[in-house]
């Protein structure tokens, strides 16, 4: 999404002025029989965020929590379109999974950088900027004209504050290893939480690796007695983390290695316990599948997922001997035929 400090965007899902008495929704083609253009009509109910009323702000529908912080990534649908034009030149709202995208690097576009700072999670706004806050004098040919003033509809859906976790990456060893704790169980946590965004998007390959990240930093041997109590506790999660995202990688024994290193920092976890069951079982592992899966259902007996998990460990394993048995009496079979009958 670039313009303004450099490039174009890809936003826009709805007509963007309020109902008309009659409901009906005043399209941007539509002049509306007023002598203002509709921008500039929308503009007078807009607040002034630059104090040169070069992007202003209209909210929907409000957010909470925190604004955005600078340098952050965001979860967003925007929709950008230009004036008298009823299609948005840009668009990310039919994708069914958007992209996080970080303030300065994936957006540039002057003014939704600074519309994007002044937005609380949840939050639905308009925006309009003028051309030094958008594609500038010269535009965006053939697609944006020179010095346009444009349209977005902004959503924020989430963000992440990656700043400190950026910051720290670009450290060298020594210096990370003279972080805080306290910051480095922060930037851990970041990046696990990234993990988990790119996990659900099913970007599995990239949350492992962010998974890891997290991992790599939580490498502290002089840590104290205390410090060690936080630490684990942090790595236990990744490593959690990274079992289930082997399991969807398919890859059972990288999923089991993980799964141990859990249960080495709790022996009684459950969710540790499932996993080493589950990448037993897809390794055809039954006996060990089963023993990591009786120890969780005696921590969560009325846990579905384990339970399910047990029956169909009882279903593999049946059909495992079925086989075994067939294979057996053919064996068995071949080495009763007697020369002569043999052709």
């Amino acid at each position: 999404m670039r313009g303004g400090r450099g490039g174009g965007a890809r936003g826009g899902w709805r007509s963007w002025d309020e109902p008309s008495p009659n409901g009906v929704c005043l399209q941007l083609g539509e002049e509306g029989g007023g002598a203002e253009s509709p921008f500039h009509r929308l503009a007078q109910r807009m607040q002034d965020l630059t104090g040169d009323r070069g992007v202003l702000k209209e909210i929907i529908r409000a957010g909470s929590g925190d604004l955005v912080p600078a340098d952050a990534s965001v979860l967003v649908k925007f929709s950008g379109y230009l004036e008298h034009r009823d299609r948005p030149f840009d668009t990310n709202c039919f994708r069914k999974n958007p992209r996080l995208m970080k303030l300065g690097e994936d957006i540039t576009l002057g003014g939704l950088e600074l519309g994007l700072l002044t937005m609380k999670k949840g939050e639905l706004a308009r925006f309009l900027f003028q051309p030094a806050y958008a594609f500038g004098a010269v535009g965006c040919p053939p697609l944006i004209p020179a010095s346009a003033t444009v349209l977005f509809e902004v959503e924020l859906l989430d963000f992440l504050d990656t700043a400190e976790s950026d910051q720290f990456f670009e450290l060298t060893h020594e210096q990370q290893d003279r972080f805080p704790l306290q910051k480095v169980l922060k930037v851990a946590e970041t990046e696990r939480e990234f993990g988990n965004y790119l996990f659900r998007q099913k970007y599995f390959m990239d949350a492992m690796e962010r998974y890891k990240r997290a991992s790599s930093i939580l490498d502290r041997p002089s840590a104290k007695k205390d410090e060690r109590v936080k630490i684990d506790a942090a790595k236990l999660l990744i490593f959690l983390n990274l079992s289930l995202t082997y399991l969807k990688l398919d890859r059972p024994t990288r999923a089991l290695a993980y799964g141990e290193k859990a249960l080495e920092l709790d022996k009684k976890n459950a969710k540790a316990l499932f996993r080493c069951g589950q990448a037993c079982l897809s390794l055809t592992e039954y006996e060990r599948a089963r023993d990591f899966l009786v120890k969780a259902q005696k921590v969560q007996p009325f846990n579905r997922d384990i339970n399910n998990e047990l029956k169909k460990l009882a279903s593999c394993y049946q059909e495992y001997v079925v086989k075994e048995k067939e294979m057996c009496c053919k064996m068995f079979a071949s080495l009763n035929v007697r020369p002569q009958d043999q052709t």
